[in-house]
């Protein structure tokens, strides 16, 4: 098992995932993944096993304190000093799941903010997930403006 960060050649094989994972409605596409590594291919983790990709976490980094769903489309809104990283996904294909894959990648995340002196970490899940979270040390803030998907969602946020 390897841990790296993202880059252009590994977009069919995030695309893949990302569609194993979340429903047309709610997943990015593999265009919106190209903005995305170009911008800000070091605020992927993805976990590899051989050449199979397993799992990976995303997102940028910004001075705005809360995720919003303008985030998700438009990659040049990161900002590399920004204070909060952002997290916009955590997949795991399903046929690994339960296996701690998504843990190690986002405890990965979690050090490199920390080491990179930002406040914390933010991100949204569904109610269903809240507690997965908080066992990363995130607090549930309550629900999010997001509405991307058209699904609920809950607003997450690790301090430093």
């Amino acid at each position: 098992m390897e841990i790296r960060k993202g880059t252009l050649k590994d977009l069919e094989a995030i695309a893949a995932v990302e569609a194993a994972c979340f429903p047309a409605a709610e997943a990015a596409t593999a265009e919106e993944f190209a903005g995305r590594l170009q911008q800000y291919g070091d605020h992927f983790w993805l976990l590899w096993e051989g050449e199979r990709l397993l799992a990976f976490v995303d997102g940028f980094c910004t001075d705005w304190p809360d995720l919003t769903d303008e985030m998700y489309a438009d990659a040049s809104l990161h900002r590399e000093n920004g204070a909060w990283q952002m997290i916009f996904g955590v997949n795991t294909i399903p046929a690994c799941r339960r296996q701690g894959y998504a843990g190690q990648l986002l405890q990965q995340a979690i050090a490199d903010a920390r080491a990179q002196g930002r406040k914390g970490l933010v991100l949204t899940c569904k109610e269903a997930l809240v507690h997965y979270y908080a066992k990363f040390g995130f607090v549930n803030e309550g629900i999010s403006g997001s509405t991307h998907g058209g699904v609920v969602w809950y607003q997450m946020r690790l301090k430093f």
